[in-house]
């Protein structure tokens, strides 16, 4: 990629960060290239300094890793889960700031240190609408350096959101958006609608009645003409700023390939088996969801099973969707059943994001790289119930249950 996150951090305002500090890992049992073995892992500034066999003198600040596994850091590519903090009851809000805070506590608990918030910005009012959107861009911008997750905007753009270019250009040009999904809801809505029960959700979200939302649909659908100019002046400004960008629920080859002329080369949650095979012989990434895999295929009947392409080498990256705890849990259930071993199945959570994004310098344990670890309990063998004991975020402790 021609920008990653780390090069948008950087345009990013640059509050005072707490000293990174010196810590020693010892007794764990690290991934480093592509195996587990026990390992000294030395961090200085941040940074993996060393990967020793021995630890040498002690050190000052160390965590004894006996019987755990030391991985990478999940870097969650997207997760939306925040819309809960936020509206946790139809129509109930609470603070901004506060609702990232909660989020961010839960994320490093299950071992995700890089996070991207799937942000919804839709022609839609209400919690997927501009308000709500740019309140989190400006809470972001000023929780940077305070939040314990590196944390970054993941721009879920409805395509048909005409009136909204104006307001993620700046945000693109200056990084604080890392990555730009096109998504269209349009249809999905429109179907909804009919469905009573379906329905009844659009009032809490929108703050409209349901008429007054029908009524909306409609004039948003009489700009249809308008959708080829407004995806194509997107997918110029990430490109221009070097932002990855995203196709979302592609339904055929011909969508998937109208995205990838843009620049889109990475594919999020395909709606056939089709779409991903023909996404990786491409060589791109192809995402699906964690909670998918947890649940032993999609919530949404005749989406593919996550596990199945997985196995089938169809699917690159797992992400944490709508529920946090799915990325860690989906990978041991994995490797519990025999889909990959263990150290080729964390690579959808940590190696391969970090491939897709551009992330040079996480995603492995090795030497140089950000100190991004979680050192995790793995459960009985056979019965796999991976347990976060620590998560480190740039050598610092973002969550802990050990001295």
């Amino acid at each position: 990629m021609m920008n990653d996150l780390t090069a948008s951090s950087a345009a990013m305002p640059s509050p005072t960060l707490r000293p990174a500090p010196s810590l020693t890992i010892v007794g764990a049992r690290a991934l480093v290239d592509g195996r587990f073995e026990e390992a000294v892992i030395r961090i200085e500034a941040g940074r993996i300094a060393e990967i020793a066999g021995s630890e040498g003198r002690p050190a000052e600040d160390r965590i004894d890793g006996s019987g755990r596994l030391l991985l990478p850091g999940i870097i969650d590519l997207h997760g939306d889960a925040f819309e809960r903090s936020l509206m946790p009851r139809p129509g109930v809000r609470f603070p901004t700031a506060l609702a990232l805070d909660e989020a961010d506590r839960v994320m490093a608990g299950f071992g995700i240190t890089t996070a991207l918030h799937g942000v919804t910005y839709s022609w839609e009012p209400g919690l997927r609408g501009r308000e709500t959107f740019l309140a989190l861009a400006g809470a972001l911008r000023s929780l940077r350096g305070r939040l314990r997750c590196d944390t970054h905007l993941h721009l879920r753009f409805e395509v048909h959101n005409h009136d909204g270019l104006a307001d993620v250009a700046p945000l693109i040009a200056d990084g604080t958006i890392g990555v730009v999904a096109f998504n269209d809801h349009l249809a999905d809505i429109a179907d909804d609608l009919v469905n009573p029960e379906k329905a009844s959700r659009y009032p809490g979200r929108t703050g409209l009645t349901t008429e007054g939302f029908r009524a909306l649909l409609r004039r948003v659908g009489e700009r249809a003409p308008e959708l080829d100019a407004t995806v194509a002046a997107l997918a110029g400004m990430a490109a221009t700023a070097g932002v990855p960008m995203l196709s979302h629920d592609d339904a055929d080859l011909e969508t998937r390939a109208r995205y990838r002329a843009l620049g889109a080369h990475i594919a999020e949650f395909p709606l056939s088996r089709a779409v991903a095979a023909d996404a990786r012989a491409q060589g791109e990434h192809v995402v699906m969801g964690a909670p998918n895999v947890l649940r032993g295929g999609s919530h949404k009947a005749g989406n593919p099973a996550a596990a199945e392409l997985v196995g089938a080498g169809l699917c690159s990256i797992l992400t944490s969707d709508y529920y946090y705890p799915a990325p860690l849990h989906a990978v041991f259930r994995l490797a519990g059943e025999g889909a990959l071993p263990l150290a080729q199945a964390w690579d959808l959570v940590a190696a391969n994001p970090a491939a897709a994004l551009g992330l040079a310098d996480r995603g492995r344990i090795e030497a140089g790289r950000r100190a991004d670890l979680l050192l995790v309990d793995p459960g009985p063998d056979g019965a796999p119930q991976p347990d976060v004991v620590a998560t480190l975020v740039e050598g610092r402790r973002a969550f802990s249950t050990v001295g």
